[in-house]
């Protein structure tokens, strides 16, 4: 073998000095890894069930699936990383799938690959197979290849690698047995999956200089480390700040030797050593393509084509967009939801039933007044916060993660994507964007931390600010909804005003922020019919989610509402008192003075404050134009406690507080331009 060159046979013997022995004890662990869109959640859930928990990664607010499942007598966890492209991160769930890999040692990584683009993902197979990682890379989505006319031979990719590879179509389960058979070759057997070829394909360095450097760095390293010395040494002439630090600690007095190394080596590169090492990768991924595959004979045609192409389209994918919309959303969760569910369970279930009962009760078994108010009457525990946690929000909340559900599984959200794309970039975000900003639209605290997966700053702050400014969660759209559908112009109004802003701060905003504009891809994942168990295992998991999250607080806002309610203030109680300090801004846009409490309430919880309007209207005293204006301000009104917490934490106080600066005397200011101007043009509804 020439001088400079690496077999993936050499590579294997590379190991690093701290692997986990195939025997150990216990429970095994396996990781799965791959980009986004490539079925690695499915395969999650096919393997683990039900038997699921989500929390976050230690340090951060990356979330982490991870579920459990028998395999033989054995017990075996398995953890769904969040997506990468490879072992050198740019965004925040990449650094933590990364770390994830190298804290957890992971008996076995699963490699998910659409085998549709298999060529552009094996170069992240070669990086973890050089990492020294025990390895079983899943050839999914092959039937979608296989409409295309390729053909796979993923035995002969097994001998060429020498590690198992196992063909799979994990939304119908295909492959699935096979894959439990590899793993438990691999998690309990001697180690030996395949059979290495004698001449393995090999990684012939762009650079010689880089390829000599390499070696060097790797010679200089004495320290224990999850991947090989020889990927360590690859990532650190990469300039990857975050193994630098890890290194300077294990190495001690010999990293300033490994650091004049790099330094010598980045010396004169016409091009970054992570792009040189990616087109090492990629010459012996196409070589590999070319031994173990057939490129595609045709483009895919038949009805879910068309669909797909029409929905990347401006002219056809708009008037789609339209159509999802207005049957997921007005339809389905402002009708159905906000409409229908929410009376069956507010007026007859509690109005009708467990109110009565329950104040009565309580009336009788505790003589203090002031003890009775915690519990039940306007702002009890269970009349007030339960009541509109269960009653009004519930509902429309479940109705929309059963909608985001749906078009999570179908696939369309990667081509919506794609179609805003162009129109993203006029307000400083890219097609990226449309995932924590349609987020939004369910829960503005958990929309804000998925901002993660943005590129850049200037993106995860411009996405953080319309969030909090202009995208109403699932509970304020389906009482906004609820409310409006009556009335199109009404509802009109609303759409254009908040719209509107949405476009006019955003593109303000990206001339305002400086920093480096986000390049864009994305991996679309076929057009499907959604799975109903896989539809309704997600809406589950989030609907337990909000009911161990959001639940909770509803009652312990309800608590503080009793307690500022107590707190004598110069004659009033300090709940009392920021209630007419908010009247006045009220009254400014035409409001009762009744709605000053609910825009209180939505500084708690926004969706507080959306079921506090919604009561408003239910008694007669919001309507016509008034109810309009509130709609809009409260839409555009301050972010609710925990999504300012999660602003704080991810942006920094300074950016929050500039936000929040900002977002509050806005909001009033476009209200009262609104109530004015209707007024102006003689509108009634």
């Amino acid at each position: 073998m020439k001088e400079g060159t690496s077999s993936l046979q050499d590579r294997r013997r590379d190991r690093s000095v701290g692997e986990q022995p195939k025997s150990r004890r216990g429970t095994r662990k396996v990781a799965i890894v791959g980009s986004p869109n490539v079925g690695k959640s499915v395969l999650f859930n096919a393997l683990t069930g039900a038997y699921v928990a989500v929390s976050n990664y230690p340090g951060t607010t990356v979330e982490i699936s991870r579920g459990k499942f028998r395999l033989g007598e054995a017990g075996v966890e398995v953890i769904d990383t969040p997506g990468m492209y490879s072992l050198s991160p740019i965004t925040e769930e990449e650094r933590v799938a990364r770390a994830l890999l190298m804290e957890e040692k992971p008996d076995v990584i699963l490699q998910v690959v659409d085998a549709r683009s298999l060529g552009r993902m094996l170069p992240f197979t070669l990086q973890l197979i050089e990492a020294g990682l025990p390895l079983i890379l899943v050839v999914n989505i092959l039937d979608e290849a296989a409409r295309l006319g390729m053909k796979i031979d993923c035995e002969r990719l097994e001998q060429e690698l020498g590690i198992a590879v196992v063909p799979t179509v994990s939304v119908t389960g295909e492959g699935l047995d096979r894959l439990r058979e590899r793993l438990q070759e691999r998690l309990f057997g001697d180690g030996q999956i395949t059979r290495v070829m004698e001449n393995g394909v090999s990684v012939t360095p762009v650079s010689r200089r880089l390829a000599n450097a390499v070696e060097g760095v790797e010679a200089l390293l004495q320290g224990e480390y999850a991947f090989s010395r020889r990927a360590v040494s690859r990532l650190l002439l990469g300039e990857d700040s975050e193994l630098l630090e890890a290194v300077k600690a294990r190495e001690g007095k010999g990293f300033e030797a490994i650091q004049q190394e790099i330094h010598r080596a980045r010396e004169g590169l016409a091009h970054a050593p992570d792009y040189l090492f990616w087109m090492e990768r990629q010459k012996a991924a196409n070589r590999l393509m070319e031994i173990a595959s057939s490129p595609p004979t045709k483009a895919l045609h038949g009805a879910a084509q068309r669909l797909s192409n029409w929905m990347i389209r401006p002219l056809t994918g708009l008037p789609i967009l339209l159509v999802v919309l207005y049957v997921g959303l007005f339809l389905f969760v402002g009708k159905f939801g906000a409409g229908i569910l929410v009376d069956l369970l507010q007026e007859r279930l509690f109005d009708g039933f467990i109110e009565p009962y329950i104040t009565g009760f309580t009336e009788r078994v505790i003589p203090w007044v002031v003890v009775q108010d915690l519990f039940v009457h306007e702002y009890g525990v269970i009349t007030l916060g339960l009541k509109y946690a269960v009653a009004i929000i519930l509902p429309i909340v479940a109705t929309f993660f059963l909608v985001f559900a749906i078009i999570e599984d179908s696939g369309y959200l990667p081509r919506l994507a794609l179609l805003i794309d162009r129109f993203f970039k006029i307000i400083g975000l890219s097609g990226r964007a449309v995932i924590p900003l349609v987020l939004g639209f369910g829960c503005g605290t958990m929309a804000t931390l998925v901002t993660r997966v943005l590129e850049t700053r200037r993106e995860r702050v411009i996405a953080t600010l319309l969030l909090a400014l202009a995208i109403p969660c699932s509970a304020q759209l389906g009482v906004i909804l609820g409310l409006l559908s009556g009335s199109p112009a009404a509802l009109a109004i609303w759409v254009v005003v908040v719209g509107l802003v949405f476009l006019c701060v955003g593109f303000l905003s990206s001339k305002v922020l400086k920093g480096e504009r986000a390049s864009f891809y994305i991996e679309v994942p076929p057009l499907r019919r959604p799975k109903l168990s896989n539809v309704l295992s997600k809406s589950y998991a989030r609907m337990k989610w909000y009911f161990l999250e959001i639940l909770p607080l509803f009652l312990a806002v309800s608590v503080i509402i009793w307690i500022g309610r107590q707190i004598p203030l110069f004659g009033n109680s300090l709940f009392d008192w920021v209630i007419l300090g908010l009247r006045p801004l009220v009254a400014a846009i035409g409001l009762p003075e009744e709605t000053a409490t609910a825009f209180l309430f939505g500084f708690f919880r926004r969706d507080y404050g959306a079921a506090g309007l919604f009561d408003l209207h239910s008694q007669g005293l919001l309507n016509g134009v008034p109810l309009v204006v509130a709609m809009v301000t409260m839409t555009l009104f301050l972010p609710c406690v925990a999504q300012w917490l999660i602003m704080q934490k991810e942006r920094g106080l300074k950016t929050t507080l500039a936000i929040v600066g900002f977002i509050f005397p806005f909001a009033w200011t476009v209200g009262f331009a609104l109530y004015h101007l209707l007024n102006l043009l003689g509108v009634r509804f």
